[in-house]
């Protein structure tokens, strides 16, 4: 490793963060992209990306790119000396972080990692993750010492699933090292290829912290609005013409209300708020801003029950479109989709409920959901709900529009995405 270039680099997960990572160090190093999943893995060597997030040209590259080696086998990694994890990181059902991904994907790279080796971690976790909960897990296995034998890394992953703009090599990276010569080797590895550049933190537990509370402070911020909306509601006002009157003055920060879910936001929080409870204190702030975000789909759901029967059409075989069903706009990504939860709520035995979304897998949906994605639609709506407003829902709003069974028929607009002049448009 002492060599220029003598990195010989594993991804471990090839999903949203691994698959760019795996393309930018390809155009430098040799990469070997390991995940189990064998039907991903075989899509990918065939230049396919079922998340729909690699524009053309870069899936053209999957195919010719000769430094890039797509596997679910993993005695493939062996002669790696560079091993990146970037497994999810999600909650269990009580809220507390699920840690098995991560603690699996070590345990795999301990059986191969060699002295003087690097293991760099890109999941986020809680401060002292890495150090006190990875590293022991190599120690054990393989006899090592960290330090002397090898060294760990940790650079959070940033990136935000169908936007462009602030893609891989866009975005600082945060880097640290177990020591002074890994946190020099990590920002030197990232740094060759980030075009925006790193920024080397004092030690792993510092980059930790710095990507936990990125998203804590969004979802907080968010569920200030949100707050709002439940009071403007009872206050029969229109919370967007609140907010952009207030926005006017030069220093308030303009966030919109709506639905919070993914990997990211619904998720970092509770790894924030578990580490600090274990430490005896007890958050007064991330708590309960998670779960006003979280009601959020009861309280869309509630006013959409409240429209239909204001208009006389909250029956069993009421007719509902749901437009999106991805986490977030101009993404596929569908991870903890609070569109779910919608959907769930207003199903009734006899109600029919369609979903369209152009943009997510449908086979995924169906696997993981037990729901459909419908692609042709022949019925009329009593009420459609513009859920996620990707621009391929948006750009051709027109023909869902005339999808609208009579005149007590109504849009939901719930991000507020349409012009205020559009006909029968409900919105928070």
């Amino acid at each position: 490793m002492k060599k220029k270039n003598l990195f010989n680099l594993c991804i471990f997960g090839v999903g949203y963060v691994g698959l760019p990572l795996s393309l930018e160090f390809s155009k430098k190093y040799k990469v070997i992209a390991y995940d189990k999943d064998e039907k991903r893995i075989s899509s990918l060597r065939l230049g396919k990306d079922s998340n729909g997030d690699l524009e053309p040209r870069e899936r053209r590259y999957l195919k010719k790119n000769k430094n890039l080696v797509f596997t679910s086998k993993i005695n493939d990694i062996k002669n790696c000396n560079v091993y990146i994890i970037t497994v999810p990181t999600p909650i269990s059902k009580k809220k507390e972080p699920d840690l098995r991904n991560i603690i699996d994907a070590t345990k795999k790279v301990a059986t191969f990692i060699k002295k003087k080796d690097l293991v760099i971690y890109e999941s986020t976790v809680f401060p002292g993750t890495t150090e006190n909960i990875c590293v022991p897990i190599i120690e054990k296995k393989k006899k090592f010492k960290l330090n002397k034998d090898f060294i760990v890394g940790y650079s959070p992953e940033r990136l935000s699933p169908g936007d462009n703009n602030h893609g891989l090599k866009k975005v600082i990276k945060v880097t640290s090292g177990s020591n002074l010569r890994a946190s020099n080797i990590v920002n030197k590895l990232y740094k060759s290829i980030i075009r925006k550049g790193t920024f080397k933190t004092s030690s792993i537990r510092i980059a930790e912290a710095a990507k936990v509370i990125e998203n804590t402070q969004r979802d907080i911020n968010i569920a200030f609005i949100n707050e709002l909306v439940y009071i403007f509601d009872k206050l029969n006002l229109n919370t967007h013409e609140v907010l952009k009157a207030a926005s006017t003055k030069w220093n308030f920060v303009n966030f919109q209300p709506g639905l919070v879910g993914g990997h990211c936001i619904a998720v970092d929080p509770y790894y924030l708020n578990y580490i600090s409870e274990k430490k005896k204190y007890f958050p007064k702030l991330i708590k309960p801003a998670r779960l006003i975000n979280d009601k959020m789909s009861l309280f869309v759901s509630q006013k959409i029950k409240k429209e239909l029967k204001k208009r006389l059409l909250f029956t069993s075989s009421a007719n509902i479109l749901i437009l999106g069903f991805a986490y977030k706009e101009n993404s596929s990504d569908t991870r903890n989709s609070p569109i779910y939860k919608i959907y769930k709520l207003l199903k009734s035995k006899n109600r029919n409920i369609d979903i369209i979304d152009p943009l997510v897998n449908s086979e995924q949906v169906l696997k993981e959901f037990k729901l459909k994605i419908n692609k042709n639609i022949k019925r009329k709506y009593d009420c459609i709900i513009l859920a996620v407003p990707h621009k391929k829902i948006i750009n051709n709003f027109s023909k869902y529009s005339n999808l609208l069974k009579s005149d007590k028929s109504f849009i939901f607009d719930i991000k507020y995405s349409l012009e205020r002049s559009n006909q029968n448009r409900i919105f928070l």
